[in-house]
């Protein structure tokens, strides 16, 4: 049968050109790594052949032993990668190979920072390990079929590192994938029979299916039975057993890295990792690992996710997300389960009750590991949680069950400390708790600066009682829905009338009811000024150092919380703050001797307006507060 060439040249997107380049000028620190990446490729194939072979056996029929080949040939300067995999059609072809990270290149760029050596890191997040062949060759061949498509469907993808590649259709055999790689004249070292076998065993071991090549020929002189005209032989390389499905005991640690960049096309080792066999009542085994380094769409809480689910060995998806809970959706790993229905979906995985009982288990399971790894590497423990603490912050909503456990987890910045340093945990701070202090005290800033400088803070500092300084948009939700940790609540100290419970003595109590009763006619006062923009003015001994402060009433929303849903475009019911001032400061003394009622209302609306800034809002009328304060200062030349 004649095949119709139909030849087109395409273009790369402009990002994707950009990377390219990238990729061509060896981002990578270390060149080997592509082959890696090539085998990983090629065992995803035949992991999706094995999964569409469960409703369409004849797909599997024409080749049953699934494998990967790698041959070479010194003298062409060439290295082939086969696999008899899921292969592709021309459009795949287009699509996959076509777009270069299709899921982030242009966040990818513009992450960029012109260091190759810090680029090189951010390789691998965007699954172009594809494009890794380019660092060691200067052209590329992609011949291909898909599964279950007549030889005439073949497509030939050709590329060499340049704004264009090209597509064709060809007569091609086999199902599944092969990859050339012309190698460049400093990349010849892989045309090389010791050095590819190294590289395998090295990465790639525990690839499910045979990594294969050639039987290397007997030395000159032995009774070698080889015949002339007798087909090649090949010969596993790796292991060819899936790593998850071995002992624990019998699993280097460098294996289980190896494995983590494998699934994960990360080029960092992980943090810490958990390799667990249960059987009983539900049969299954997980591999969970917590990643060195966070993705670009960890706070698109829409972007996929999930583990690799594997059931009765046969590959079922790449994201099952069902297993783990939101808050957790930065975990890497693997489950394979006996338990789940070989004809699994997302429907059924959703009502199935066995998935609820191995989500439970495995949530439990990486809480522990990361207790565990808080206690025995504290450095190891700040580093996951400079890259995923606001996530963890969203699970005492989402996961009540486990509130205790991962309000353990949870670590702060606190006025105990000088800098921003997320590192104090509760129980850290409930050790360093006063007799007598009942609460546990927060203040919500925009950022550290903010937080450690509010007003808010003036007579706790006085006291010596310490407050967390919560600086992540997601904290005020947070607090509303952890409320008390060891039987402490929550208090912020921005929000309602001050209470310090038994940390305030008599004479601090003394002290407050006389700045009330000797404040009483100048509140009412500025009461008067304010009426339209406060719901209420009061006299407070929660300042020391500033005049005057807002705080919100008990039961309405916080003022960082409405700033940031009022930013997302909502719409909220009207709140007015309350006004509190510090009889003791000097300003509030002046304010109080002024008689002309005129002067009074513009010193008093200054006041109020500072105390927004202070507390981080931005004015509603910035123009009227310069007019009000430049008609002082005019005043005081006078």
């Amino acid at each position: 049968m004649t095949v119709e060439a139909h030849k087109e040249s395409h273009g790369f997107q402009t990002e994707a050109k950009q990377l390219l380049h990238l990729m061509i000028h060896s981002l990578y620190s270390n060149k080997e790594i592509f082959l890696r990446e090539l085998v990983s490729n090629a065992s995803d194939a035949a992991d999706k052949l094995r999964f569409e072979a469960l409703s369409n056996p004849g797909l599997l029929a024409e080749d049953p032993d699934l494998r990967i080949r790698i041959e070479f040939d010194k003298d062409a300067g060439t290295l082939t990668i086969t696999d008899n995999g899921i292969g592709m059609s021309r459009d795949e072809v287009i699509e996959n190979l076509g777009t270069i990270a299709r899921s982030g290149t242009a966040n990818f760029m513009q992450n960029l920072t012109g260091d190759q050596k810090k680029d090189a890191h951010l390789i691998g997040q965007f699954g172009v390990g594809f494009y890794s062949a380019f660092i060691v060759a200067d052209k590329v061949d992609v011949f291909t079929r898909r599964a279950g498509a007549d030889a005439s469907q073949g497509v030939h993808w050709e590329c060499s590192g340049e704004a264009e590649y090209s597509v064709e259709n060809v007569e091609w055999p086999n199902r599944g994938t092969r990859v050339v790689l012309h190698l460049k004249d400093d990349a010849k070292e892989f045309a090389d029979d010791w050095r590819l076998r190294s590289i395998i065993k090295k990465y790639s071991d525990h690839i499910a299916i045979p990594v294969e090549m050639l039987k290397q020929a007997a030395p000159a002189g032995d009774d070698d039975e080889t015949k002339e005209g007798k087909a090649p032989e090949f010969e596993a390389v790796n292991a060819a057993q899936a790593l998850w499905t071995r002992p624990r005991s019998e699993v280097k640690s460098e294996e289980y890295k190896e494995f983590y960049k494998h699934i994960s096309h990360d080029f960092d080792d992980p943090l810490t990792w958990s390799h667990n066999r249960v059987e009983g009542k539900l049969d299954y085994t997980s591999l969970l690992y917590i990643p060195a380094r966070a993705p670009f769409d960890l706070y698109q809480r829409d972007a996929a996710r999930g583990l690799k689910l594997y059931v009765q060995r046969t590959f079922i998806m790449d994201d099952a997300e069902q297993f783990l809970p939101l808050y957790l959706r930065f975990v890497k790993g693997v489950l394979d389960s006996n338990d789940l229905p070989l004809n699994v979906s997302r429907e059924i995985l959703q009502k199935d009750q066995n998935t609820d009982a191995i989500k439970s288990a495995l949530t439990k399971r990486v809480l522990d590991m990361l207790d565990k790894l808080a206690k025995k590497d504290a450095d190891q423990y700040q580093k996951f949680w400079d890259l995923f603490g606001s996530v963890m912050k969203e699970g005492p909503a989402e996961d009540f069950s486990n509130k205790e456990k991962i309000a353990k987890l949870l670590r702060f910045s606190t006025t105990h400390t000088d800098d921003a340093k997320q590192d104090q945990s509760l129980e850290d701070y409930v050790g360093r708790m006063q007799e007598g202090q009942k609460n546990i005290y927060y203040v919500c800033a925009d950022n550290f600066a903010t937080a450690k400088s509010s007003p808010y803070l003036e007579v706790f500092r006085k006291k010596g009682i310490e407050v967390l300084l919560l600086t992540d948009q997601v904290d005020e939700w947070f607090v509303g829905h952890m409320q008390e940790f060891d039987g402490k609540a929550f208090q912020d100290v921005a929000k309602g009338a001050l209470d310090l419970g038994e940390a305030e003595n008599e004479d601090d109590k003394a002290e407050r009811e006389k700045a009330e009763k000797e404040a009483g006619a100048l509140v009412e006062r500025v009461k008067e000024v304010l009426k339209e923009r406060v719901e209420d003015v009061r006299a407070t001994t929660r300042l020391v150092d500033s005049p005057a402060c807002l705080v919100a009433s008990d039961n309405d929303m916080g003022l960082q919380m409405r700033r940031i849903l009022e930013q997302a475009g909502q719409t909220l019911p009207d709140a007015k703050p309350v006004f509190e001032v510090n009889p003791n400061h000097p300003l509030v003394q002046r304010l109080d001797q002024e008689q002309d009622e005129d002067r009074f209302a513009d010193l008093t609306n200054i006041l109020m307006d500072q105390a927004n800034l202070a507390a981080g809002n931005q004015l509603a009328d910035p123009a009227d507060y310069v007019r009000r304060l430049n008609t002082l200062l005019l005043e005081l030349n006078r």
